[in-house]
């Protein structure tokens, strides 16, 4: 049983962990706002980046995938259609 609570907290972390991309400056409080403002427009996150001090996201919508740039205060101010190499 401790097994499986470990690898659920693991898997868990790990799925966090490639969304924040390695970036400190990406609390899990931003991270949480930034999921829940981009899923709620429909989109589905392939990664979340802080750049520039602001943040991309990386997200799927429709079978496109778009980049979206966000400001500090977490307002979307570009989308861009990306070329998708899948």
């Amino acid at each position: 049983m401790k097994r499986i609570i470990a690898l659920t907290l693991a898997v868990t972390a790990g799925s966090v962990a490639a969304f924040a991309s390695d970036n400190a400056a990406l609390d899990a409080d931003t991270l949480a706002a930034i999921s829940t403002q981009i899923t709620d427009q429909g989109y589905q996150i392939v990664e979340i980046e802080a750049e520039d001090g602001g943040y991309e996201v990386e997200a799927r919508k429709d079978g496109a995938l778009y980049e979206l740039t966000l400001d500090a205060d977490l307002k979307v101010i570009d989308t861009e259609l990306e070329d998708d190499d899948d």
